[in-house]
């Protein structure tokens, strides 16, 4: 009680009367869940979404496209424009380029380099002949002198001359005479360095006349065409030339084999001049403009990109842009895309009706399906829209990174957490489908997003933790990143690009994982769906509604977790949700902490309030618990799961003992002071054939008024607990516990319940129910074991067991000779 009605309370004022948090009325939540008006209103608005998401305003032209990616569809020019192509100009420039000849300069330098050496033999002649006179040349001192000379000159070079042709320009007359015919030579072989001399093997591709554009220095770098001469023709100038002497054969071969080691190839390329004429070349060009025709196809739908049209598809864009006018309706008419949505939704609510018939019949689950497909879609939709931004328009490598910033994985995954796999995997199928469609059919993009839900709804199954869901995502986000990668080697991407898109997928991943999980708490609001992260968060016992059970009804507290116990195994053996079994176990009953002392296991010093009441308020009292119960989970905001667990939990079952009171078939109904110990909970009936007790007289009993107001239990995990409740409750009545009696007993629960009606709007079947029996025998069996009492001594005091002495054993006439001895050992220890 807050400050302000215990004051007034001290002022003797009446303390203010308990108002009850209620939820909306039962019938407009059952009109709203389950309304056929309801689910045909959630279709039309799903496929009124998905066709205005995904189809109106979408324009072709924004398509992101990459030069050589395969174009998904084809793109028209709305309008007639034109623009300079810069890619053109580049073309028509390389082909200029390669029009213009490379230019050449003449390299003087060999030549001389060999007139040089030349001169220097001349020189050597005189000193040998002044050294050796005419008369000594054939001593073997000149020979060697001579051999000297050879080697000299060789090595200078290299050349490649011998010893007889020096001697036959030696012998040619006396040093003038030499040096005449040296420089008739040399003027030779000038004129042929002049002309210009190329090498065959270089120039073999050039034109048959011999004509190469050379860059001559001593023209004031003028650039000139000039015919120049092969190897072979210089060579047979020189030897006509030397010839031309009249020194006869074997002499003018000698000096032509001196002589031909000064000629060499002495163009050398020149990349200045040859830019430089180039630069000239391209000077005169003119900007290329290209005009594109209103109806003119830009990119043909299943073909690689060029450079050229991907530079007119963003001129397209560019003008549009500035036009601010676009043909939207460039694809599908608007009928045929709405039979397209159309048969989607029909596909997916015929899987629905054959996988998951509960979804089908709840308009909640179909609003949270075509909630979570809207958003999706709307968030794939805004990333493609950012196409038509400037930016975008002219930087298309960025562009390329939209369609892997669609989170594509938000809606299955919720789907995954809030209803099933089943579900999820279909949702993800309809979602990249459409993703597909908005980014231009895009066959890569549907298969790509639908590999990635799918890992992420694998790694989601089961999730109980906000922590797996990020995680999940993220690895959705590396089959992006992988395939992005795989995808740019196949287009031939720029690898920066590749890099970025890889990027993308990977943070989009991630993302999508933190946003899921901060919608989490507002989907469960909204719908009232409960996930298992939510469930796993209720079974912490520091919990308010169970540490004041611990307090004000421990009976209760203890009573609840074995009823969790056996709720949580029993679910687990019919593949039902332990988890939730388990929690709603847990505060099935937090409504009998509002009157406590009037329930059994709460009852301490064989004091019970129900001996000073009439069976129609304990009854009264009784029920209330249900009542109190949801209230209390309302306020403290437990999920709906748990408020109709709560509410469902005694179904509308009969409570058996008060009523029985009320018709006098207990013994000392009539005087409450003599009631013997009772459990509501336990089933009580009332045999036809007992007679009367004396001094009673039957009075008219209605059974409503002993009945709870249920509902029923709805699904399997509420129709286990009210097993499991009332088979908890009933075993503390068994003064032995052995597995015949406890099975007998589950039997006849369950057997009444069935009798009743309890379980009819429950989906059980028959073999769950007996897997249910047989999980609550075990489990029961294990809960109430018993222990060997410990010896005691002739004083009363218990003896310690000596660990050396082992406890005899007794012969056992049950079990067969061939049991093993520590088998029997410890049956009778009690191990």
């Amino acid at each position: 009680m807050s400050f302000l009605p215990k004051f007034k309370l001290l002022r003797g004022g009446r303390a203010p009367r308990r108002v009850r948090k209620r939820e909306a009325p039962p019938g407009l939540i059952q009109f709203l869940e389950q309304s056929r008006v309801i689910a045909a209103l959630i279709f039309i608005a799903t496929v009124a979404a998905i066709v205005l998401i995904s189809f109106v305003g979408v324009k072709t032209m924004d398509v992101p496209v990459l030069p050589n990616q395969s174009a998904p569809v084809r793109i028209v020019a709305n309008a007639a424009f034109s623009y300079e192509s810069a890619e053109l100009k580049r073309v028509q420039l390389e082909q200029v380029r390669d029009r213009v000849p490379p230019v050449y300069r003449l390299e003087f330098e060999p030549l001389l380099q060999f007139e040089t050496h030349i001169q220097d033999l001349l020189i050597a002649f005189y000193r040998f002949e002044q050294t050796f006179p005419a008369d000594a040349i054939s001593t073997p001192e000149a020979h060697e002198q001579f051999e000297l000379i050879t080697s000299t000159f060789n090595a200078a070079g290299p050349y490649r001359s011998t010893v007889d042709d020096l001697r036959a320009l030696l012998f040619v007359g006396d040093a003038a005479q030499r040096f005449t015919l040296v420089e008739n030579a040399l003027l030779v072989l000038r004129e042929i360095y002049a002309q210009g001399v190329h090498d065959d093997r270089a120039f073999s591709n050039s034109s048959n006349n011999g004509d190469i554009t050379v860059f001559q220095i001593s023209k004031a770098d003028q650039v000139s065409n000039q015919a120049v001469e092969s190897m072979e023709d210089a060579l047979t100038l020189l030897r006509i030339n030397l010839a031309a002497e009249g020194l006869g054969r074997p002499t003018t071969l000698s000096l032509f084999l001196i002589f031909r080691n000064g000629v060499t190839p002495n163009l050398v390329y020149d990349q200045a001049a040859t830019k430089a004429l180039q630069e000239r070349a391209v000077a005169d060009l003119q900007p290329v403009v290209v005009n594109v025709k209103r109806g003119e196809t830009i990119i043909e739908p299943g073909t690689r990109v060029t450079a050229e049209q991907h530079e007119m598809l963003v001129a397209h864009r560019e003008r549009v842009l500035q036009s601010g006018t676009a043909k939207i309706d460039d694809g599908l008419q608007l009928f045929g895309r709405v039979l397209l949505v159309l048969a989607m939704v029909l596909a997916c609510s015929i899987y629905i009706r054959l996988e998951d018939i509960e979804t089908l019949r709840s308009n909640s689950r179909l609003g949270l399906l075509a909630l979570v497909v809207m958003l999706n879609l709307t968030a794939v939709r805004l990333s493609y829209e950012f196409s038509s931004l400037p930016f975008f328009v002219q930087h298309s490598s960025a562009a390329s990174l939209l369609p892997y910033i669609a989170p594509t994985a938000l809606a299955p995954v919720i789907v995954a957490l809030f209803i099933d796999a089943g579900s999820a995997v279909f949702m993800a199928l309809l979602i990249s489908i459409f993703t597909g469609v908005i980014y231009g059919n895009r066959l890569d993009l549907l298969v790509l997003t639908f590999l990635a839900s799918m890992v992420a709804i694998l790694c989601t199954r089961q999730t109980r933790r906000r922590g797996s869901i990020v995680r999940a995502t993220t690895l959705g986000g590396v089959v992006v990143a992988t395939f992005a990668l795989l995808i740019g080697v196949v287009d031939r991407i720029p690898p920066i690009t590749v890099l970025q898109q890889m990027g993308a997928g990977l943070t989009t991943g991630v993302l999508t994982g933190i946003v899921v999980v901060g919608l989490l708490p507002l989907v469960e609001s909204l719908f009232k769906r409960t996930t298992d992260i939510t469930l796993i968060e209720l079974t912490d016992y520091n919990h308010p509604l169970l540490r004041r059970m611990q307090m004000e009804a421990p009976g209760t507290y203890h009573h609840s977790l074995a009823v969790a116990q056996l709720a949580e195994n029993a679910a687990d053996a019919i593949s039902a949700n332990p988890l939730r079994a388990r929690v709603c176990s847990l505060f099935h009953d937090i409504g009998k902490m509002v009157k406590p002392e009037y329930f059994t296991e709460n009852q301490r010093e064989g004091v019970n309030p129900h001996d000073f009441n009439n069976p129609s308020l304990s009854s009264l009292i009784i029920k209330s618990h249900v009542k109190e119960g949801v209230d209390l989970a309302i306020q403290h905001r437990l999920p709906r799961v748990v408020v109709n667990v709560i509410r469902q939990h005694h179904g509308t079952s009969l409570i058996r003992y008060f009523f029985s009171r009320a018709v006098g078939v207990i013994k000392g109904a009539g005087n409450p002071g003599t009631s013997a110990p009772f459990s509501p909970e336990t089933p009580v009936h009332r045999d036809s054939n007992a007679p009367v007790l004396p001094g009673l007289e039957p009075v008219p009993v209605s059974e409503d008024t002993y009945r709870y107001d249920g509902p029923r239990p709805q699904f399997k995990e509420s129709a286990i607990i009210l097993l499991a409740d009332s088979c908890e409750a009933a075993s503390r009545s068994l003064s032995k516990v052995t597995p015949q009696g406890l099975g007998e007993l589950i039997d006849k629960i369950v057997s009444d319940h069935i009798v009743d009606g309890q379980l009819d709007e429950s989906p059980l079947t028959f073999a769950e129910v007996s897997r249910i029996k047989s999980s609550f025998n075990f489990t029961l069996l294990n809960m109430l074991h018993s222990r060997a009492a410990y010896p005691t001594d002739a004083k009363g005091k218990k003896k310690t067991a000596n660990p050396s002495r082992p406890l005899p054993v007794k012969p056992d006439k049950r079990l067969p000779p061939s049991t093993p001895l520590n088998y029997r050992t410890e049956v009778h220890a009690g191990r």
